[in-house]
């Protein structure tokens, strides 16, 4: 999210400066206003692009999801030994690493002691909080629970890099044996294959020359020619979708195929719900309301048509059902889940159900992608074998059919 620094003047006349988060010019300037602030200047930050930026760039989700854990885990240590919030934002301002995120603390450091609540704080910074943080943060305000709430937070975000970073672990080494095999196969094709074409040129003179080496050759020849062409416009046509990709209907249809297509539908449909029973079980299990906790919830499924299931499923709560009716409605939870959900409900244990589930649909999940890589490897181990047996097959035919074999 951009961030801009401003100089602005409070009611009393004090000149005051620092920087602040907002997704354009405008929206910086109604938060300064929601601040008592009058700006007099509000200027973007524009970091020149440096390796450091590049490296933050690329940096994994899972990592951002640790720093966020440690802060809260930090904060909530201190404030059970009893430091007063202020101080202890100012300790997690003091040890912060990374500029932008010192940054970050300091502007929640200041909002802090005008007198706004924490959640107030980090709601000027939700695009790297959520809304799932703030409410909660936010109940624990409420609740009298804060150093509680700051804990499961940290617990949360902990368990959600945990699991994508066994996803990426898992999902490496197929995606590195189809990366090299294609590069191996690309290069004997372009640099090994044209060798061969002048021996066979008597053979197709004569019309003799086998169909699969005819076919291997004109390949070859097409890739001389054509392939740095072919490469370029791959990388146009990729970097022509990402604007694409970015609108609301492209990444519907996305999402849609995420959870429907064959071997890698049900590990997406897994990942989401588990989402979504942890995070609605921990809003609830820290008191926020079912409804608004719902609605939280359903954004943390990162899956637009699951999402937009789960908030028909909160509005037909809002009259007055119960949640196991709306949900099977849906059509997106599986029978077994719903029945624990059912008896969650009738136990009045809703939250520690929900948990529970989400546990085992993490442990079900690992299940799903060892499962599914340990199919994925053996077949483009035969994928590559079938494509380097073609090609030897296809260059040594000539060669039986020259010698009357």
């Amino acid at each position: 999210m951009p961030a801009f620094h401003y100089i602005a003047k409070r009611l009393s006349g004090q000149t005051e400066s620092g920087t602040v988060e907002a997704p354009d010019r405008m929206a910086g300037l109604r938060l300064l206003s929601a601040q008592s602030l009058l700006p007099t200047q509000l200027v973007e930050v524009r970091e020149p692009i440096t390796m450091a930026r590049l490296w933050r760039g690329a940096q994994s989700p899972a990592l951002a999801s640790r720093v966020l854990a440690g802060m809260f885990d930090q904060l909530s240590h201190l404030l059970e030994s009893g430091v007063p919030l202020l101080k202890a934002i100012e300790v997690l301002r003091d040890q912060a690493s990374n500029p932008e995120h010192q940054a970050q603390i300091t502007n929640i450091y200041h909002d802090v002691a005008r007198g706004r609540s924490l959640a107030d704080a980090l709601q000027a910074h939700s695009a790297t909080y959520g809304d799932l943080v703030i409410s909660l943060v936010r109940a624990g305000e409420e609740g009298g629970f804060l150093e509680d709430s700051l804990e499961r937070i940290a617990r949360l975000l902990e368990r959600q890099a945990d699991l994508r970073q066994r996803v990426l672990g898992a999902v490496t080494y197929p995606l590195f044996l189809l990366a090299v095999g294609g590069v191996v196969v690309t290069g004997m094709m372009v640099f090994f294959v044209p060798k061969f074409a002048p021996l066979f040129e008597r053979l197709r003179q004569r019309g003799e020359l086998p169909i699969a080496t005819r076919l291997l050759l004109s390949v070859s020849q097409h890739l001389q020619q054509y392939g740095v062409c072919w490469l370029l416009l791959a990388m146009l046509a990729l970097w022509g979708l990402r604007p694409l990709a970015a609108t609301p209907a492209a990444r519907e249809w996305i999402d849609r195929q995420k959870i429907s297509v064959w071997g890698i539908g049900p590990i997406f449909r897994s990942l989401a719900l588990s989402r979504f029973c942890r995070v609605l079980g921990t809003l609830i299990k820290n008191g926020v309301p079912l409804l608004k906790s719902l609605r939280i919830a359903k954004d943390a499924t990162g899956n637009r048509p699951l999402a937009r299931a789960f908030q028909q499923a909160a509005d037909n709560v809002s009259s007055g059902k119960s949640l196991v009716g709306p949900l099977r409605a849906s059509g997106q939870v599986p029978r077994e889940l719903l029945e624990m959900i059912a008896v969650g409900e009738t136990a009045n244990r809703l939250d520690s159900v929900l948990i529970g589930l989400a546990d085992r649909l993490d442990l079900q999940t690992q299940r799903q992608i060892d499962a599914f890589v340990k199919l994925l490897e053996p077949c483009l181990m035969l994928v590559m074998a079938l494509l380097i047996g073609f090609l030897v097959i296809a260059l040594l035919l000539p060669v039986f059919a020259s010698h009357g074999l």
